[in-house]
């Protein structure tokens, strides 16, 4: 049985002013027998949603009995190093209240980059360095919620989506369950908003006839649909993460369907050390076999057309490279 009612994924902006009209800005919902479609913004002279009309369409369905799941495509809060810098206390609310206070990006006319600039807010007081990660981050090999201005940021997105959490959270109260700030396991009768990073599935449910925002958007909301159909919804929210990890993103946030596993740089450098160490026996069976038919390649890719001809020639040019090694594991056999 499905926990969730419905699925809403948000591929957020931060640009311009929270009540521009936002092309990158895109809704997409679910529920467990319909798959998801857009959702698009109440009719008005603006085409598509606006950060304020977004919070306040999610405040609504929010509100009502249908138990949701909302993954939004930001940070939710800032590494460790950002608190130690600032001397903050680590609760997640008054990071929010404090944020917001320095980084007013909910107000009218208020873009990330005035405050950025000193036009509007407090933001020099309340900075970071795009040095600084979190362990999400790290994982996931993402960019710094501080790194602005390259392709691929989430640093404006972040900073102008997290004054409208603060937002939900006083609208709704105990009615959602921010996760993991509100605890790792949510209980069976709370609507819940997690970050969410689109690059993890959008390979999972490509949409050829969709925008690059729209298919993060619908692949949020097709993946949480997917994984609660499955009844494997559970394990998400209660990762593999040491005890030290957990503390740690406890404060930081964590994202929704990311594991505790190592970072994709250490996973590749062990599969190479892996790859490196299991070559010369790979290359030494190759070459008995290759020996048994004189030494003649035609021969040998006829009897192993498994293998291409670049194959046999590359592990052939490793055994003249690394001659010693590979009969020596010959030689054992």
């Amino acid at each position: 049985m499905a926990l969730f009612e419905r699925y809403i994924g948000v591929d957020y902006s931060g640009a311009s002013s929270p009540t521009s009209s936002l092309r990158g800005l895109r809704v997409y919902a679910a529920t467990p027998l319909e798959s998801p479609v857009e959702v698009q913004p109440p009719r008005s002279a603006k085409t598509y949603w606006t950060r304020r009309g977004v919070a306040a369409f999610l405040a609504r369905e929010l509100s009502g009995e249908a138990r949701t799941l909302v993954g939004i495509d930001h940070g939710f809060s800032f590494p460790l190093a950002y608190f130690e810098k600032h001397k903050l206390a680590r609760g997640w609310p008054a990071f929010l209240d404090d944020f917001q206070q320095h980084w007013p990006c909910d107000g009218d006319h208020v873009c990330v980059d005035f405050v950025r600039y000193g036009s509007h807010g407090h933001g020099a007081a309340r900075t970071g360095s795009s040095k600084w990660r979190r362990l999400a981050e790290i994982r996931t090999e993402a960019k710094s919620v501080f790194h602005f201005d390259v392709p691929g940021s989430v640093a404006k997105s972040t900073h102008a989506g997290l004054p409208w959490l603060r937002y939900l959270r006083q609208q709704l109260g105990a009615r959602v369950h921010f996760w993991p700030f509100d605890g790792w396991e949510p209980s069976g009768d709370r609507s819940v908003i997690a970050e969410v990073y689109p690059s993890l599935w959008k390979g999972l449910f490509p949409m050829p006839d969709l925008t690059g925002d729209q298919q993060d958007a619908f692949s949020v909301a097709a993946w949480m649909q997917r994984e609660d159909r499955a009844g494997a919804l559970p394990p998400h929210f209660t990762p593999a993460l040491t005890e030290q990890d957990r503390e740690t993103a406890e404060i930081e946030g964590w994202i929704l369907g990311l594991g505790g596993e190592a970072p994709k740089r250490e996973r590749q450098s062990k599969r190479s050390d892996d790859e490196k160490r299991d070559r010369p026996r790979e290359v030494a069976q190759i070459v008995n076999l290759w020996r048994a038919v004189g030494q003649n390649v035609t021969a040998f890719h006829s009897l192993m057309r498994h293998l291409s001809l670049g194959q046999i020639h590359s592990a052939l040019a490793y055994y003249y490279d690394n001659q010693n090694v590979v009969d020596e594991v010959i030689a054992k056999g």
